[in-house]
């Protein structure tokens, strides 16, 4: 079994606590029987997730968000093998926060686009570190 990570970013169609609760449920629950793990950062203009595990069910995963009605603009910003898992001991964590990513204006002047994948990996980097 390969291990393999996913990050992408969406746009929330609909944001409210119920929709992020709902989410956040699914992925947990789909995550733990898929061998998943990960965290997503989730504000009412962007969500960002980083997914590991077995590469077929993170492939399946970035699939199932792309048919997934609550996300908009889906675009994987990294799909690789990776030797390790960064975020092990997560089902999927969710950062509410999030304050320290783009801002709203960045985001509507096209920064999801332009993001590197070091900058988004980056992102994860520090949010480990805060755990």
């Amino acid at each position: 079994m390969s291990l393999f990570r996913a990050v992408y970013t969406s746009r929330p169609f609909g944001f409210d606590e119920a929709i992020l609760s709902s989410i956040l449920l699914d992925a947990r629950s789909a995550n733990a029987r898929d061998g998943i793990t990960g965290a997503l950062v989730c504000r009412a203009d962007i969500y960002l997730q980083w997914l590991e595990g077995p590469e077929d069910q993170v492939r399946q995963a970035i699939q199932r968000i792309e048919r997934d009605d609550r996300h908009v603009e889906v675009k994987v910003h990294i799909a690789k093998p990776v030797t390790e898992r960064l975020f092990a001991d997560w089902a999927m964590l969710h950062d509410p926060a999030a304050t320290w990513i783009w801002s709203q204006d960045e985001i509507a002047d096209g920064a999801v686009d332009r993001a590197t994948p070091e900058e988004v990996e980056g992102f994860f980097l520090r949010l480990r570190a805060q755990q």
